[in-house]
């Protein structure tokens, strides 16, 4: 995060407060639980936030449908949007 992201929003206190408010507003919206903010980036107008959530609960819980969303927050911490970027399964890895 920018110097002046920081400033602007309090610190990291502020930042703390900008991504639980898009977790709230993200799960009032989609009733889905975030279970992990996996990303936060300073935009020119706001904030974008990576969530992870789980899509489908499987057993073992390693096959779970987990998806990672972009929540776009505006400079007032207000959503303006969100999209789902990715599916996998919880037990899956990345390629290097």
């Amino acid at each position: 995060m920018s110097e002046n992201g920081a400033r602007q929003h309090g610190g990291n206190g502020g930042l703390v407060r900008v991504v639980r408010g898009a977790l709230e507003q993200f799960a009032g919206l989609t009733q889905l639980e975030p279970v992990a903010t996996t990303g936060v980036r300073r935009e020119d107008d706001g904030w974008s936030v990576l969530v992870d959530v789980v899509e489908l609960e499987r057993i073992p819980t390693t096959t779970s449908v987990m998806a990672t969303y972009r929540v776009d927050i505006d400079g007032d911490g207000e959503l303006t949007g969100y999209e789902r970027l990715r599916r996998f399964t919880r037990g899956s890895v990345d390629a290097s």
